[in-house]
């Protein structure tokens, strides 16, 4: 689509959820790497320390608790909530910036956070909900990553029954058994609703 074209057109915000370990930061990190520049990712704030590769401003905003609660109480968060001991928001001046310009914005974030970005964005949003083929599906690869202790994990696979039963408030559930095939219908979601809006 030329620019001109896209210039009066507002942007989408594309709020991709699934269980830890459920594939939302791979699969955004695909669709971001299709080369089609109207897709932008909307960088969160957290308060948790980097994973080892993790780069402040390109993966997250990394807070202190002190910054992060200061910038809670100026309002400038569009959503924020604790999720496994720690505080993660969306920054408003991110998404109207990019929903200005006419981008698609992904977000990999937890259900929370994307049921607040509806209730903040309820015209210009789209909520995917990715599904583990299985919880035995969820449990290997949330221990093939390696990046959490045992108690963590356990954590992460108790919140599991809160996140699928909140995903019915979402626009699309996805089973994310395939990369590729979840990846396509992801991006065909996109394209139905860009065309359902106009």
């Amino acid at each position: 689509m030329a620019a001109e074209e896209k210039a009066g057109r507002r942007g989408l915000l594309v709020v991709i959820s699934s269980p830890s370990g459920g594939g939302k930061t791979t699969v955004v990190k695909r669709i971001l790497g299709t080369g089609d520049d109207r897709f932008v990712y909307s960088v969160s704030a957290t308060t948790r320390p980097p994973r080892p590769g993790e780069k402040d401003g390109r993966d997250y905003f990394f807070l202190s608790e002190e910054e992060f609660r200061r910038r809670i109480e100026e309002g400038a968060f569009a959503e924020w909530a604790e999720v496994h001991g720690h505080l993660y928001g969306t920054l408003k001046d991110q998404i109207e910036r990019n929903l200005k310009a006419g981008k698609i914005i992904l977000l990999d974030i937890d259900v929370k956070g994307g049921l607040s970005l509806r209730s903040a964005f309820p015209d210009d949003s789209l909520l995917i909900f990715l599904a583990p083929p299985s919880l035995k599906v969820l449990e290997e690869r949330l221990r093939g990553r390696g990046t959490d202790s045992e108690e963590e994990i356990e954590r992460r696979l108790q919140r599991v029954k809160m996140e699928l039963d909140a995903a019915r408030h979402y626009d699309r559930v996805i089973v994310n058994e395939n990369l590729d095939a979840t990846v396509q219908a992801v991006l065909e979601a996109i394209e139905e609703r860009l065309r359902k809006r106009g």
